[in-house]
């Protein structure tokens, strides 16, 4: 009866036999199947058990089909059994995985581990409690949260973005419809995608610098015409061609809206110098409108006009220091300057323009006063001697310069030592080296040689009157009659016993 009653429930026998041979209990993850031997082992066939293995792990039994994941690369590899890796029937504790962290290799796996990915902590992307194989493998299955783009790209993150750092992305704009050219090379990306937002972002140039536009709107919406991506500020715009106004000089530089002040530039402006400068003139309009026979393009100063070639009057000397307004004292179109010296200088004129022959017979260009250069040669009185040193205020008592004397006396009476003595003829005996340097021939020019003690004689003995006045007798008598001891009794021939040596001593010849 009892082998019976084995026999009639051989299943259940055969189970617990099963169950009370085992050699120990299995992990706590197949408790389920610990009743049921047959779901993981073939009594018949140990070799199908890697196959009752893939029968309840699905997921692995795809990848091992498909060589994916990590299981998939291991039977590549060469490892076929289950149980070469797993082994069960150690208790409820024991961990069957066998999986050494520090060991492991993420390469088999469908994500390697490269860049900064290789220092991360395996929970930082293996959730607890969550199969190892459930790691999401793509880049936005970890950073969705961290997308500053926000699910606008469909492309991979790897297109544009290293595993080194998430930042510094390197996206080919190229492949877009909109190539970055010139200074938007440098940009930030949130530069035109404001808030990380790509979507419906403009292609045109307006589209983005519409607040920047100084000639708001006024240009139209095609910058490009004017304007290169390299930078904004330089224009490629052909002033000359579409306005007929070269732009040389500073013109080529400054800001339109200098000229265009409204902004609007279609409103019409002035092509000469003077409809945009008049409020800069600062010959508040003298020198008319034609600013450029003075001013060039390229500095407003010095200025280049040529006065010799078309004033017909060069500036030489001080005059090419002085101011324009110096001479030009009212508009140039209603004024007609002189071109001699008293044309000009007719209110500085000292000598009250009594003086013929121009200013320029006396002064120089560089100074009115140092470059005296008058000639007194050619004038009546030519100077001589001493007289070629002393200064001209000596003889010129007036800057008319036209009654100076001309005779020795009118200059020299309060010098003369003979007091009018001996007439007004300096000359006869003085010369004009020097007022000692006598040189009268009495002999010869008075026909009276000074003989003997006469020779002596100061000119005031003889001459008490002045020369021309009294006409001097030659005889003895007419001097010595006052000294004649004979009272007369001899006549007046004296030198019939006197001699000029001397009065005494006297003897008839």
């Amino acid at each position: 009866m009892t082998v019976l009653s084995c026999m009639g429930s051989s299943g259940a026998f055969a189970a617990s036999v099963e169950k009370l041979l085992m050699p120990g209990k299995v992990s706590r993850a197949h408790i389920k199947q610990e009743d049921t031997c047959a779901d993981c082992h073939d009594r018949s066939n140990v070799r199908t058990q890697t196959s009752l293995c893939l029968d309840c792990h699905k997921p692995i039994a795809a990848d091992v089909r498909e060589h994916h994941g990590y299981h998939g690369r291991m039977t590549n590899a060469g490892v076929g059994e289950c149980r070469a890796c797993h082994t069960e029937h150690k208790g409820r504790e024991a961990d069957i995985v066998h999986l050494s962290r520090a060991l492991f290799d993420h390469r088999l796996t469908d994500f390697a581990l490269e860049g900064a990915h290789s220092a991360l902590a395996c929970e930082s992307c293996h959730k607890t409690g969550e199969p190892w194989r459930k790691a999401p493998a793509t880049c936005v299955g970890c950073h969705k949260a961290d997308d500053a783009h926000r699910g606008q790209f469909t492309l991979s993150c790897s297109e544009c973005h290293s595993s080194l750092s998430w930042t510094g992305g390197k996206f080919d704009h190229d492949k877009t419809d909109f190539k970055l050219t010139g200074a938007h090379q440098a940009v930030t990306c949130d530069a035109c995608h404001v808030g990380g937002r790509y979507k419906q972002t403009p292609k045109t140039c307006v589209g983005c610098h519409a607040t920047d536009d100084e000639h708001r709107g006024s240009r139209g919406a095609e910058c490009g015409k004017c304007h290169v991506t390299k930078e904004w500020k330089t224009a490629k715009y052909d002033h000359l061609k579409e306005t007929g106004y070269a732009l040389l000089g500073v013109h080529a530089d400054i800001d339109c809206v200098a000229c265009h002040r409204s902004g609007n530039y279609k409103d019409k402006i002035p092509k000469d110098c003077n409809g945009c400068h008049a409020a800069d003139d600062s010959h508040a309009g003298r020198f008319g409108v034609k600013c450029d026979d003075c001013h060039d393009n390229e500095k407003w100063q010095p200025v280049t006009y040529d006065h010799a070639v078309k004033a017909k009057f060069p500036l030489s000397g001080a005059h090419a220091k002085i101011d324009c307004y110096a001479c030009h004292t009212a508009v140039v179109a209603k004024q007609t300057l002189a071109k001699d010296c008293a044309g000009c200088h007719r209110s500085d004129d000292p000598h009250g323009g009594k003086l013929k022959g121009g200013c320029e017979t006396c002064h120089g260009r560089s100074s009115w006063v140092s470059d005296v250069v008058f000639d007194h040669d050619l004038t009546k009185y030519p100077l001589l001697g001493l007289h070629r040193v002393v200064s001209c205020a000596q003889c010129h008592s007036t800057l008319a310069f036209d009654k100076a004397p001309e005779k020795c006396v009118d200059c020299h009476s309060h010098d003369d030592v003979h007091k009018g003595g001996l007439g007004k003829k300096c000359e006869t005996c003085h010369s004009s080296n020097g007022w000692p340097l006598w040189v009268f021939d009495h002999a010869k020019d008075a026909h009276f040689p000074l003989l003997g003690a006469h020779g002596k004689l100061q000119c005031a003995a003889c001459h008490r009157e002045p020369p021309g006045t009294v006409k001097m007798s030659q005889q003895c008598i007419a001097c010595h009659q006052k000294d004649d001891r004979h009272l007369g009794q001899y006549g007046a021939k004296c030198d019939r016993c006197h001699t000029a040596d001397s009065w005494k001593g006297a003897r008839i010849q």
